[in-house]
């Protein structure tokens, strides 16, 4: 009955090389995540590593908190997704007194993390409110 959400803004890297990256964990199970992340040869699998890690982390100090028992090989990502951040604007210069301009994108990204109880339980509370 636990779920975590952990973030990183303004990471560099693309979103679309992140979505990429994101689109291998999404629904695993969070120690199946981070095997996978660990070998992934993209270079946006570090930072979504650690991210991952950080989610098992919180996950286990709000149920500390809330004096519940957690076993982390229940934790699976139930959602992650990549958002565009700010774009860095740089200037090349070219021939002939021009410059040409290059953008550094940056990343938005979020990882939840749940056990399967709350899932069960959510997805029972949206059938009862359509119905």
């Amino acid at each position: 009955m636990v779920e975590s959400i952990a973030r990183v803004r303004h990471i560099r890297v693309t979103p679309q090389k992140a979505r990429r990256v994101v689109a291998l964990i999404k629904g695993k199970q969070a120690q199946e995540a981070l095997a996978i992340l660990k070998f992934a040869p993209q270079s946006a699998s570090e930072p979504i590593y650690k991210l991952v890690a950080s989610a098992m982390a919180n996950a286990q100090v709000k149920a500390d908190k809330d004096g519940e028992y957690l076993d982390e090989q229940d934790l699976f990502v139930k959602n992650a997704y990549v958002d565009e951040g700010t774009t860095l604007k740089r200037f090349q210069p070219r021939a002939q007194g021009r410059a040409f301009q290059i953008k550094k994108r940056t990343s938005h990204i979020t990882v939840v993390l749940s056990t399967p109880e709350v899932a069960e339980t959510a997805a029972g509370s949206k059938k009862k409110a359509s119905k």
